[in-house]
């Protein structure tokens, strides 16, 4: 719980779930399920998906610096 509340903790979170909605937006059944809503609470997780699929190549750069951080630095 006490690492949601530091800068890394947020960033790794964020990440985390860009990563998994863009996973979720390739399987057909979740996308209709989940990633249908554009709006409220459920469109967060539309946009994370859009953001990890058009940004694909900044965010798979920003999940291994993330994770050299994680790993090797702290």
């Amino acid at each position: 719980v006490p690492a949601v509340y530091s800068l890394d903790g947020l960033l790794v979170f964020g990440l985390l779930l860009v990563c998994t909605c863009a996973y979720l937006r390739t399987v057909p059944r979740l996308r209709a399920w989940l990633l249908s809503e554009k709006r409220g609470v459920w469109g967060v997780f539309y946009k994370a998906a859009v953001i990890g699929t058009r940004l694909h190549v900044a965010v798979a750069i920003s999940c291994v610096l993330m994770a050299f951080y994680v790993l090797v630095v702290k």
